[in-house]
């Protein structure tokens, strides 16, 4: 395996020729609107790596969604997060396999925002060219707060909340317009070699508490592999991705049977407990999907 930057390198360069790179976040940009003349190349490059037997399990779950979503409901998207191409391959199979039906796939990929950290931004021009062919909300993630020094970073700690005041209004005028919010409980990419960061970051609750409906989304199969660096080091991987779409489910009460099993259990966090019941949701999802999914064959689709 060869990292993305070296395989792709001469795609990477004409990607950033159309990029915008506006790199440095601030409360005036949260809302980043999505680079459409940025996307046909990543769409070559999944069209390469995506094998034959990939695609989109539920997809009638989330056309419910985006139709809630359209009557002006709050609906969220609550999305396994293994690879920096979890999003792109989600964008690429439901614009492929759902050519036809109302909603169709181009028309649920377009109401998706994502909730994205700041690193994506700011980390690497690579890395945010290819983040940009996408709409998003950029955070201030509170992983990245837990380290800063409340006196030597003071004027970062400003920044951030500037920031994720900006975003959180952005949120609330988005997320009664149509549109699909992703978010990734776990807040990071999972890390083999760390297990914590399959964890629910305790803030999703606050999302559960302020939407109205979402679908779990499982994601097996993994085209961009983690490495200990940025997205440009991630190793190429072609492989068989299925995307599998959970049931629309009613937040409150999804909140309120966690809180309650919680409670029932003499568990003192209600809030990390709901999110632990997203994450143990998912993980039941990914499981028996895995026992599904065709091994890797053949050439990529």
């Amino acid at each position: 395996m060869k990292p993305i930057s070296a395989v792709y390198r001469d795609k990477i360069m004409q990607m950033m020729g159309k990029a915008r790179l506006d790199t440095v976040v601030t409360e005036q940009n949260v809302y980043q609107q999505a680079n459409k003349n940025v996307l046909p190349y990543i769409d070559e490059i999944l069209k390469e790596l995506i094998l034959p037997g990939s695609g989109v399990d539920g997809t009638e779950n989330l056309q419910e969604l985006l139709k809630k979503a359209k009557e002006g409901h709050s609906c969220l998207l609550l999305v396994e997060h293994y690879s920096n191409f979890d999003l792109p391959a989600l964008s690429y199979l439901l614009r492929k396999e759902i050519p036809d039906g109302q909603p169709n796939g181009q028309e649920i990929a377009d109401a998706i925002v994502a909730i994205a950290g700041l690193k994506l931004n700011e980390s690497n021009p690579v890395v945010t060219a290819f983040t940009e062919a996408y709409t998003r909300i950029v955070i201030y993630p509170s992983r990245s707060l837990q380290g800063l020094d409340p006196e030597k970073d003071r004027a970062e700690i400003i920044r951030s909340n500037a920031i994720n005041r900006a975003a959180m209004k952005a949120l609330n005028e988005v997320k009664v317009s149509g549109k699909l919010i992703l978010v990734f409980p776990a807040g990071t990419r999972f890390r083999p070699w760390d297990p914590e960061s399959k964890r629910g970051v305790r803030e999703i609750d606050s999302y559960i508490k302020s939407f109205d409906y979402f679908c779990p989304i499982a994601i097996n199969g993994n085209v961009l592999l983690i490495q200990k660096g940025d997205m440009a080091e991630d190793m190429v991987n072609p492989d068989v991705i299925r995307i599998t779409a959970g049931p629309v489910t009613s937040c409150a009460e999804f909140r309120e049977k966690a809180r309650a099993a919680a409670e029932a259990a003499g568990v003192e966090d209600k809030k990390q407990a709901t999110v632990d019941a997203i994450m143990a949701l998912l993980e039941e999802m990914h499981q028996k999907a895995e026992e599904r999914r065709p091994k890797p064959q053949g050439t990529p689709q």
